[in-house]
């Protein structure tokens, strides 16, 4: 058997800040990450960011918080496929997801903050 290396940190160690490039990966993963993952892919980089990064926490929440609604959206627009209108919100939904999305990845990216336009503010 191969003895492995001990892990990088250990448990109460001090966490080692992200660089500001991370930070904006992390971030722009978050934003990108609501066109096809919505509230997940926001949820894994805000839970292994915010402790490193504030920046990454404060782009993590806002993402996180817009995947929330549109899971919701896609949700109640599954339930009124039945009536055809469920279509056109799914639709529109992923269109919304789409532009907001790429519009918070460019911001982050850049190192800037984004507030999408409509959200629910449920993380604080």
């Amino acid at each position: 058997m191969t003895d492995y290396p001990p892990p990088p940190q250990t448990p109460g160690a001090p966490v080692v800040p992200l660089s500001d490039s991370d930070a904006r990966m992390y971030a722009t993963i978050a934003h990108a990450g609501n066109i096809i993952f919505p509230a997940v892919a926001p949820l894994i980089m805000w839970l292994i960011g915010k402790d490193k990064s504030a920046f990454v926490d404060t782009e993590g929440k806002e993402a996180l918080n817009f995947g929330i609604l549109a899971i919701i959206v896609y949700i109640v627009s599954g339930i009124l496929m039945v009536v055809l209108i469920g279509v056109l919100t799914y639709i529109a939904m992923a269109i919304i997801a789409l532009i907001f999305g790429i519009q918070g990845a460019m911001k982050a990216n850049k190192g800037e903050n984004y507030r999408y336009p409509f959200s629910l503010r449920l993380i604080k």
